[in-house]
This record gives structure tokens, C-alpha cells and sequence, in this order.
């Protein structure tokens, strides 16, 4: 009797990534790692989708229709032509021309789907001529991965894990972050984005709207009733944007190109009711001296400095903020109480009543890099209204001499071992506060809460020259005294035990990339 073949096994996405990225050892430089994995693990995505849609229409309507086109659109669903398939990549895996069957698959694809035009890479396999063996192997190891993950961004996560983990410095200069799926959420939630424009400025993979859409879903609203924008500068992500929501079936205007957003503004003319967005942190140099002095999107404020693009990119949002648009969007904590023209911009911010609320995170939070940052809500109408927002009615009160301050770093839980997020728990609490405060009869469902929350009054936030750290205004509880040395320093020994581990690791890996290439170092 033969032996039952053994299931395939299945290991987790980061195992899978670093073993494909050794598989590229010596063939391409690791910038360009992600670019050679993103197309494959897309491949694969969109057959696993293809194959799970093409199974339900064969037990619901029968073998002739499994070729019907129509069939998978309806679902958003891309019809991959037999060529096109991860099934038949695998199958012809060691073939010497595998390269170009790949770049075949992807060109098919393309061209039967508009919406991705642009998006996915031309001839590229067959360029990078890596050797038909590593191909396969990589090939291999992306056969692995488990692409049924619907909670997650993970074409983003994935990009975002090579970003970490080999082109690091590429990806600082140019805001190419992903954003953990847990603050997209926590934004969703807090700026409740049902219906209307929502609007990216610099939006990367597309994450914001990738999680921003199951927000809607999950809370039974209609993502037809969303219209979305968004640009990006770095041409890669544009098109890796692209491919992003077209595969989910999300329709979005990114611009006719990859684009700066300051230099070379797509939607002029746009009004957004949502602005979701994770600018690159004190982004420097964003203009020369001379240039965009005059811009309208400064109308009535200090022109931001050259030095630090953090309130241009403020400024920005602020302009496409429509009648009622509201904004929720993170930057590095320096922009809370930078001095000089940050200073007299922010202060101008605050006097024009458009600061509604300010969130200190925890760190650990990001793959690219462990700082704390803030999370800055907008708002262009503070006043007291009343709004009808997915099917309910809500009655805000006026709050334009008032801002909620809030500090969560007491809050989140490991993830991944290193990384902290924030769970559903620790979310519904903070967007519960915030909206509490917003609206009528908060008196009875909103407090001040010490190590956590603030209501500023517009007089307390000017008696303190207009700076806007949290700690400035909530109430810190004196914990020094009640400090176990021994669990501290306890703490401290695993923690730094990890870290050396790890920089073993790195070190020994270091080393054998350069015995690889021939140049083996001796120590």
C-alpha cells in the first residue's frame, strides 16, 4: 500500500520570508528582495483566492460554469487564466525557463484586469536572471505561506517586514511604513468613516483603506458609500498600492502616478470628510528655501520650515478638510512641542479651534522603528450638532475651547515577541472615552481620568504657551517608591539576554554572507 503523501507544512509568514530572502543570497542586492518576493507571494494570493472562488462556483452551479468570468468579478475576485495560476508555477518550478512563465502569469493577469494596470512588474524575472534551482527554492518556500488571512493588511505586512529587515535605511528616508493593523483600527474607530472621501496623502501599500474598508463591513456598513483617495510618492508602493486594493476589490483614486504630495499635489482640488494617514516622521529637507512659499495649502498660517516637513504635512490635511471633515493622523512626538514657526503654526491650530484630540501610543508598536508617537484628530467643526451616522443618530456637544488629551502607554500587549499592540480591549476603551466627550451629557459618561485622559480647557492650553504633550495636562500618580528593584532588574536580565541572542544571530548571519561571496572573514 503506498505511503499517504505528508500535508504540506505550513510555518509562520516572518519564517517564510527570512527563508526566501536566503534564498536570494548572492543572486540580488537585498534592497531588491521585496520587490522579487512581493510579485510571487501576489501570485500566489491572488490564486488562492481564484481557486477557493472557482471551488464555491463548482458546488453551487456545476463544472460548466468554473471558466465563467463573470463569476469571480461579481465577487471581486480575479479570473486567472490557466497559465496564470500558482498550481501551474509550481508545476514547472524547475523548468529552465520558469522566469519567463512567471513574468508570462503576471503579464496575463495584468492585461485581463484594468484596474491593475501599471501595477504589477514587466519582464522582470526574466531580467534578474537569478539561477533556476534558487528560483525554485524560493518559489518553494512562498508555497508555504498561508495567504488565508483575512483580519490582516498582509501583502503590506509583508512589505513591511523587508523593509525591517534589509532595506531599513531606504525605507526611513522615504516613509515607506506599514501601519499596524491595531492603530489603522483604532483610528477607524475613533473617525468612524461610513460613508463620504476618505483620503490618504502619503498612503503607502494602502493599508489605512485595506483595514479602514473591514471597519465598514464589520460594523454593517456599505463601502460603496466610501470614495477613496490617496497618493504616494515612491513608485514602487504606488503600484504595490495598487495591486493592494485591487485584489480586495477596493476601488481607489491614487493619482495618474507615483507623486510628492507637496511638490506634485493629485487632488487639488479634493475635500475629504475622513483624512487617515501615517506621514513619514520628521521628514527633513521636503522643499528647497524658495520653493513653495506661496502655496495655498498654508492660507492664513505660517509657512512650515524647510528643516522638518512635519507641519507641512499638518498644513495639508488641513486644507483638504471638507465643511465637517475630520482627521486622524500620526507624527513623532516632537511635533507636539516644537518652538519657533512650529510653535506659531500649532498655536494657530489651536486658536482656529481645529484640534480636537491628542493620543499619546506606546512604543514597540512599529516594525521599523521603537519610539513613541502621536496620534493628532482634526476636526473642522467642533460645534454642537446633530449627525445621523451609520443608520444612528449622534448629538455632539461644542467642544471648540476644548481638547481631550490622552496618553496610552500603560496599555498593549506583546505581539511577536518584541512588539506590542493594541487589542480590541485597549481600543474600544480609548475610542469609548473619546467619544463619550464628544457628545451631550458627557458629564455623566466622560471623567478625567489620571494616566489617562484630559479635558484642556482653551485657557489651560494657553497658560502653558500652547504645547501639546499630554503629561503637561493629565495627572501622573508618583510610582517611584513602590518600584521592586528585584523584578526591575529581573526584567532588564531577560530583556537584555534577547538582545544579545539576537545580535549572535545577526553577527553569525553577517558572516556567512561573506563566506558566501567568497570573502570569508576569520576571527
Amino acid at each position: 500500500m503506498a505511503k499517504a503523501a505528508k500535508p504540506k507544512k505550513e510555518i509562520s509568514m516572518e519564517e517564510a520570508l527570512w527563508k526566501s530572502a536566503d534564498k536570494l543570497r548572492g543572486s540580488v542586492e537585498p534592497a531588491e528582495y521585496k520587490h522579487v518576493v512581493l510579485s510571487l507571494f501576489f501570485l500566489k494570493f491572488a490564486s488562492d483566492k481564484f481557486e477557493a472562488q472557482r471551488k464555491k462556483i463548482i458546488e453551487s452551479y456545476g463544472e460548466k460554469f468554473a471558466d465563467t468570468t463573470a463569476f469571480y468579478t461579481k465577487d471581486n475576485v480575479f479570473y486567472l487564466p490557466a497559465e496564470s495560476r500558482w498550481s501551474y508555477i509550481i508545476e514547472n518550478a524547475k523548468q529552465d525557463d520558469i522566469a519567463l512563465k512567471i513574468d508570462t502569469a503576471l503579464f496575463t493577469i495584468e492585461k485581463n484586469n484594468p484596474v491593475l494596470k501599471g501595477a504589477l512588474p514587466d519582464n522582470y524575472y526574466s531580467r534578474l536572471h537569478i539561477d533556476t534551482a534558487k528560483l525554485a527554492s524560493l518559489l518553494d518556500e512562498i508555497n508555504k505561506i498561508n495567504t488565508d488571512d483575512e483580519e490582516n493588511d498582509i501583502i503590506g505586512r509583508v512589505y513591511e517586514y523587508f523593509l525591517s529587515k534589509f532595506a531599513l535605511a531606504e525605507g526611513k528616508g522615504k516613509g515607506e511604513f506599514y501601519t499596524p493593523k491595531c492603530i489603522v483600527n483604532l483610528i477607524a474607530e475613533m473617525l468612524e468613516p461610513y460613508d463620504g472621501i476618505l483620503y490618504d496623502p502619503c498612503c503607502g501599500s494602502g493599508g489605512m483603506f485595506v483595514q479602514s474598508m473591514k471597519f465598514v463591513e464589520a460594523h454593517s456598513g456599505n463601502k460603496k458609500n466610501v470614495s477613496i483617495y490617496g497618493q504616494e510618492y515612491t513608485n514602487t508602493t504606488f503600484k504595490l498600492a495598487k495591486m493592494n486594493l485591487a485584489i480586495r476589490g477596493i476601488a481607489a483614486n491614487l493619482g495618474e502616478m507615483a507623486a510628492n504630495t507637496f511638490t506634485n499635489d493629485q487632488h487639488k482640488d479634493l475635500k475629504a470628510d475622513y483624512i487617515m494617514a501615517n506621514p513619514p516622521f520628521n521628514q527633513k529637507e521636503w522643499r528647497a528655501a524658495n520653493e513653495l512659499v506661496d502655496d495655498p495649502r498654508w492660507n492664513g498660517y505660517e509657512v512650515p520650515p524647510t528643516s522638518n516637513a512635519n507641519y507641512g504635512w499638518i498644513l495639508n490635511i488641513v486644507s483638504k478638510l471638507s465643511q465637517n471633515g475630520v482627521a486622524g493622523f500620526l507624527l513623532a512626538n516632537g511635533a507636539l512641542s516644537d518652538d519657533g514657526t512650529e510653535l506659531k503654526i500649532r498655536q494657530q491650530l489651536i486658536e482656529n479651534n481645529l484640534v480636537e484630540a491628542i493620543i499619546i501610543l506606546p512604543r514597540n508598536l512599529f516594525y521599523t522603528t521603537d519610539i513613541s508617537v502621536t496620534l493628532w484628530v482634526l476636526n473642522k467643526n467642533k460645534k454642537a450638532r446633530t449627525v445621523e451616522r451609520n443608520g444612528q443618530l449622534k448629538r455632539y456637544r461644542d467642544r471648540e475651547k476644548e481638547i481631550l488629551f490622552m496618553d496610552l502607554r500603560q496599555m498593549g500587549s506583546p505581539y511577536e515577541k518584541k512588539y506590542i499592540e493594541l487589542t480590541e480591549e485597549d481600543r474600544a476603551k480609548v475610542s469609548t472615552v473619546y467619544h463619550n466627550w464628544q457628545q451631550e451629557g458627557f458629564e455623566e459618561t466622560y471623567e478625567n481620568v489620571p494616566e489617562l485622559c484630559y479635558s484642556a480647557s482653551f485657557d489651560e492650553v494657553k497658560e502653558k504657551g500652547f504645547t501639546l504633550v499630554p503629561s503637561r495636562y493629565i495627572e501622573f500618580v508618583n510610582r517611584d517608591e513602590n518600584i521592586d528593584f528585584d523584578t526591575k532588574m529581573k526584567a532588564l536580565q531577560t530583556e537584555l539576554k534577547e538582545l544579545l541572542i539576537a545580535e549572535e544571530k545577526s553577527k553569525a548571519d553577517l558572516l556567512n554572507v561573506f563566506k558566501e561571496l567568497g570573502y570569508e572573514i576569520k576571527l
